[in-house]
């Protein structure tokens, strides 16, 4: 199963994935996952987790996951958001929880209470160092001017390979999801770079930009 991970860069959310064997536990194995951090090649990029090891769902009742206590709750106000951001937008990927009920009681929070935590433009694929062919999909969400999401592709010399760009669903001031399709031509397997962009309303330069390292390899 493939199940997808929230992580901080730089004060904001970002996803990434993995892929683990199937269980009927998915919250425990989403908060272990979550808590066990980056991979080396995420961490090179800026990600980094908040969340301690030993946070767990006490129970779900009615689409609410009840958090049992959190580890080292303390500190400043803005990690501390961070870091339950973490958790909401994690355990909420599943079916079966819609909101998460955090350490401490209160009312359960959502998606939407950490929606500013987003930023401008966010990838959900492909992932940081994952292998990827052409053509490739190049999806997510943004809140970009005139809703227009640019990707450019760069190969392993920093030369731009392919270009493309598209429209999310919603934008300037509303967040929509978009799915750009861009195509290269190369002869051999080789680091790359998948970059996902807004072009500037005020002088055209690439702003909002998210960097995504890959591998490319040769179209089939």
């Amino acid at each position: 199963m493939t199940i997808e991970l929230w992580y901080v860069r730089s004060g904001q959310l970002v996803p990434t994935h993995r892929t683990r064997p199937a269980t009927v536990a998915t919250s425990r194995l989403a908060l272990t996952e979550l808590a066990a951090g980056p991979t080396p090649a995420e961490s090179a990029t800026g990600l980094t987790t908040l969340l301690p090891a030993g946070v767990e769902v006490a129970r779900i009742t009615d689409g609410v996951a009840t958090l049992g206590p959190v580890p080292s709750a303390d500190g400043p106000v803005e990690r501390r958001r961070l870091r339950e951001a973490q958790v909401v937008w994690t355990l909420t990927q599943f079916p079966t929880v819609r909101q998460v009920r955090l350490g401490g009681g209160g009312a359960p929070v959502g998606r939407t209470d950490y929606a500013d935590l987003l930023p401008p433009i966010v990838v959900t694929g492909p992932n940081i160092g994952e292998r990827v062919t052409a053509p490739l999909a190049v999806t997510g969400t943004a809140d970009v001017f005139e809703a227009t999401v640019s990707v450019r592709v760069l190969d392993a010399a920093g030369r731009e390979v392919a270009t493309a760009f598209g429209t999310a669903s919603c934008g300037s001031g509303c967040r929509g999801g978009y799915r750009v399709v861009v195509g290269w031509r190369i002869t051999r397997e080789q680091r790359g770079t998948v970059e996902v962009y807004e072009v500037s309303a005020h002088d055209g330069s690439r702003i909002h930009t998210v960097i995504v390292p890959v591998l490319l390899a040769p179209a089939g």
